[in-house]
């Protein structure tokens, strides 16, 4: 199971996820200097960013969007930035955010699980229910691939729906029991499903309640950093057994802005990514 893959990275490496959701904006102007295409400027900025720190960080988050948004060739970097993390012997989780049904949903997995743009896990909203789920799970038994399904997200809004009370009970939490129920079958050695949740730091209460709701549920934690989470966030979920990473993006990736334009742009990411590790574990 991807789950114990990811479970044994998390634990004995760092439970940091690093958001490779880029723009040109990020990058240094030295490789915007570069005579290239703006898509190999970004890609060769990831790649910079994996061999920097692919051993200090569980694993890797790429936000499609902002690969999709400059055509096919945002798309070709996105593809050999999945690839390459994959090569890298680290985890590529695709945020994509697929949320169809039936024969499309079959589609979406195959898109996102085989192929050019082959990932480990991707992200998925269930809003209509397991039908929008289901089509993911042969890839998940046969192929050791894994899901990410959106419950309690970081962004304020969110209350508008997820928190709308239903028989007493708030709408993430009957989405929490689903996505438990749904991950029954997946569970590995770790004692984690490969079907995960997506919950926001930026709710830390609620969050310490949904992960005693969900014992064998691993998280994609976003909300660190630019969006106001921190370590101590973190503490009363991960105070028995680290059970989630944590993803920052522009906390990251965007380290170096105002303090170089240089190649040595990498070392602050570098040293972003080994602080963001220390304030998450020294709460542990």
């Amino acid at each position: 199971m991807i789950a114990d893959k990811l479970y044994s990275r998390a634990d004995k490496i760092s439970p940091v996820c690093a958001g490779l959701d880029t723009t040109y904006d990020y990058l240094p102007q030295c490789i915007k200097n570069e005579d290239a295409s703006a898509a190999d400027k970004i890609y060769k900025f990831n790649k910079m960013i994996i061999d920097a720190i692919y051993e200090d960080v569980a694993c890797f988050k790429v936000q499609i969007a902002f690969y999709e948004a400059l055509g096919l060739t945002g798309m070709d970097a996105y593809a050999r930035t999945i690839k390459y993390i994959r090569q890298k012997g680290s985890i590529a989780i695709a945020d994509v955010k697929r949320g169809d049904i039936s024969s499309t949903a079959s589609m979406y997995a195959k898109a996102h699980f085989a192929g050019d743009f082959e990932a480990d896990y991707i992200t998925v909203n269930a809003y209509m229910g397991e039908d929008s789920v289901s089509p993911y799970y042969e890839y998940i038994k046969n192929s050791e691939k894994g899901l990410f399904v959106l419950l309690k997200t970081s962004n304020p809004s969110s209350k508008d729906f997820q928190d709308i009370k239903i028989e007493d009970k708030p709408l993430y939490e009957l989405v929490a029991e689903k996505i438990q129920k749904w991950g029954n079958d997946f569970i590995g050695d770790c004692g984690f499903s490969s079907i995960g949740a997506v919950v926001g730091l930026t709710y830390p209460q609620e969050f310490e309640y949904i992960a005693k709701l969900m014992p064998n549920t691993f998280f994609l934690i976003p909300g660190y950093g630019a969006q106001g989470g921190t370590g101590k966030d973190i503490a009363g979920v991960f105070k028995n057994k680290i059970c989630g990473v944590v993803n920052s993006s522009r906390g990251l990736i965007c380290a170096h802005k105002g303090k170089t334009e240089d190649y040595d742009f990498i070392e602050y990411i570098k040293k972003a990514s080994l602080e963001m590790k220390e304030d998450i574990v020294k709460w542990l």
